[in-house]
């Protein structure tokens, strides 16, 4: 199975620079993204099945990612 990455940077490679730019300046999207992240690292190890969780687990996991992606998109879109 073939884990697709989530970081930002792949996600938005076009928006590198104000990712960089917001987290250096703004706190609330710092803390948004560091979840993002730790989140994507999280769900990564349960689809290799590092930490095998019920799908139930995972697939909250997975919603709470789209929904950090969605409102970090915003910040950096506005």
């Amino acid at each position: 199975m073939t884990i697709e990455h989530h970081d930002l940077g792949h996600e938005f490679p076009e928006l590198r620079e104000r990712i960089h730019e917001l987290k250096v300046t703004d706190n609330h999207f710092r803390k948004l993204l560091e979840e993002y992240h730790q989140l994507t690292k999280d769900v990564e190890n349960m689809e290799t099945e590092v930490n095998v969780v019920a799908t139930h687990t995972e697939e909250e996991a997975k919603k709470r990612r789209v929904y950090l992606k969605d409102q970090l998109y915003r910040m950096l879109t506005a």
